[in-house]
């Protein structure tokens, strides 16, 4: 099977987008491959195609387990073997999953860069045929990148586990990367014995059919009426992008008063309630979705004709990334940056905000272990559930900086700090199996129960996670002591990656230099607003010169 048949057997499409064929032939002539697509560009296809030629596993790491879902529901509806191992899951679903891997005709395994760090799966990967490496969003894998993540750099652990009699091509993913952040994805990618000749393909950044746009404010109250004259002057469906959660729901609400149809969306929300308004938003039957950034990746919706920002992101990449969600079926299309004086302040107080002093960051450890019991010298490999709201209360500190020394603290390797995730519910029974029948159970209590012995061979002696039961019942059942329950809540994990010690010391390679990249790049999206809001005339063009040119696309783009 070629490429052009396996796109049209399997996905239904006649020809390929810009670059994706000339990707495809690299994976599959076996070269390593760096491809920069923009936001809408295909990227997936660019794995799912070969694997599916070469009839081969591909491992595929990706940041977000909604999106991972997304791509693995979609291939099963195309009628294409596709399993994912995520955080929640329980060791009998993980142990399934990687034997269907292993033995059946399945040929994509979606996993987190943190699945790389469990030893155990790690000796699984060996007894996997894997053919293919795909790395998503793989500008998280630089320190020079806007959005690095650490548990990307143990990707490269990956070679330790495969074979070495053969050459297994990686195939890196992303919508935006300086020149300098596309080398250091090379680097990072590559085993420390070499042998990697990577293959870049690179897409224009250039959207001819976007509209790249800033609007001098005099105020919040300005930004607002900015907001309302762009959705009454552009037909279509849009994005508003603000800062906080907050924000987004008392503009959705204003917006609504106003007559439009509108709605919030953030990471507060319940998965359930994320996807009903994502779900209408796609439909149509909202007209209007304003969102953090917890919004846009993995969507696919072509006919998004204003993206607008009420605040100012933190770089020119998330900027890019987010407005290019903007026009993917070509027409014309709006990428809006709203901008007051006042703005300047208060963006360059996210440095102090996001990289409070390390007297701050130690107090912040020691309040954790505190919190949760753990000794100096122990908590190696323990992992606890953190609500923030009583954690941040309990201790008295400040809500930003908080969250802010947690990810210092996770990126210099004191702990694995993951934020506010749905936490699947867990069930232990307490009771021995042969003393159920003295208890009388009515019918449903004795359908769940049976049920959940027949699912979870290890619920008698540890919590299982659990789905697809009744809560009222397990209510009933908890409260007599039969079992241990544990209801579905939204919670922080963090998991201690070394012993807890007397003090902790952020690294100057991850302090300094760091707190310096970000405020570069504050700097970068700052200069975008200032030039184009200033006195002169606004330039479209020169706006758009002005974005190529950080991503090193013609031009010269200065701080």
């Amino acid at each position: 099977m070629t490429p052009k048949e396996a796109l049209r057997t399997y996905f239904g499409y006649d020809a390929f987008r810009p670059l994706q064929e000339e990707i495809i032939t690299s994976v599959l002539e076996g070269k390593d491959t760096l491809a920069l697509l923009p936001t809408g560009g295909g990227k997936s296809l660019c794995f799912q195609i070969p694997a599916l030629v070469q009839q081969t596993l591909c491992l595929v790491i990706t940041p977000l387990i909604a999106l991972m879902n997304d791509q693995v529901e979609h291939l099963l509806a195309c009628d294409i073997r596709a399993a994912a191992i995520y955080t929640g899951m329980s060791y009998e679903k993980q142990r399934v999953a990687l034997d269907n891997c292993q033995f059946g005709p399945y040929r994509f395994l979606y996993i987190s860069p943190e699945r790389l760090e469990s030893a155990d799966f790690r000796k699984r990967l060996a007894q996997l045929p894997i053919g293919l490496i795909a790395v998503d969003e793989a500008h998280c894998v630089s320190q020079w990148g806007y959005d690095f993540r650490p548990s990307y750099l143990r990707i490269a652990q990956v070679w330790d586990s495969l074979p070495k009699d053969r050459h297994i091509p990686v195939l890196a993913l992303t919508a935006t990367a300086t020149p300098e952040v596309q080398q250091d994805i090379m680097d990072k990618l590559s085993p420390a014995s070499g042998g990697h000749d990577w293959q870049v393909f690179k897409q224009s950044f250039q959207r001819d059919n976007l509209r790249y746009v800033v609007r001098a404010c005099q105020d919040a109250e300005d930004k607002k009426q900015q907001i309302l004259r762009i959705i009454n002057g552009v037909p279509g469906t849009g994005i508003i992008y603000v800062r906080n959660r907050k924000r987004s729901k008392e503009l959705s609400e204003w917006l609504q008063q106003q007559g439009v149809s509108a709605d919030c969306y953030h990471a507060g929300l319940s998965s359930a309630e994320r996807a009903l308004r994502q779900k209408y938003w796609l439909e149509n039957r909202t007209r209007v979705l304003v969102c953090t950034n917890a919004f846009g990746m993995g969507i696919d919706k072509a006919d998004v004709r204003f993206v607008v920002h009420h605040d100012l992101p933190d770089s020119v990449e998330a900027y890019f990334q987010e407005a290019g969600r903007a026009g993917r079926d070509k027409g014309l299309a709006y990428c809006v940056l709203l901008y007051a004086k006042e703005d300047k302040a208060t963006v360059l107080r996210r440095v102090p905000t996001n990289f409070p002093p390390q007297t701050f960051i130690d107090r912040v450890y020691m309040s954790l272990s505190n919190h949760f019991e753990v000794g100096e010298g122990s908590g190696l490999g323990h992992t606890f559930t953190l609500h923030m709201s009583d954690f941040i209360e309990i201790y008295r500190l400040p809500v930003l900086e908080t969250y802010s020394a947690l990810h210092l603290l996770s990126q210099a390797g004191w702990i694995h700090f993951e934020e506010e995730q749905e936490m699947q519910a867990m069930v232990r029974i307490r009771v021995q199996r042969r003393d159920l029948y003295d208890y009388n159970l009515n019918d449903e209590q004795d359908a769940l129960m049976h049920e959940l012995m027949r699912r979870y061979t290890g619920i008698f002696t540890d919590l299982q996670y659990i789905s697809d039961f009744d809560h009222k019942t397990l209510v009933s059942l908890a409260q007599r002591g039969i079992i241990t329950y544990i209801p579905k809540t939204s919670a922080c994990s963090v998991t201690y990656t070394r012993e807890r010690a007397a003090e902790v010391f952020i690294p100057v390679s991850i302090y300094d230099e760091r707190r310096e990249q970000y405020a570069t790049r504050l700097q970068s999206i700052l200069g975008y607003a200032e030039q184009a809001s200033g006195e002169a005339p606004e330039d479209l063009q020169r706006n758009e010169q002005y974005l190529l040119a950080y991503f090193g696309e013609g031009g010269t783009h200065t701080t």
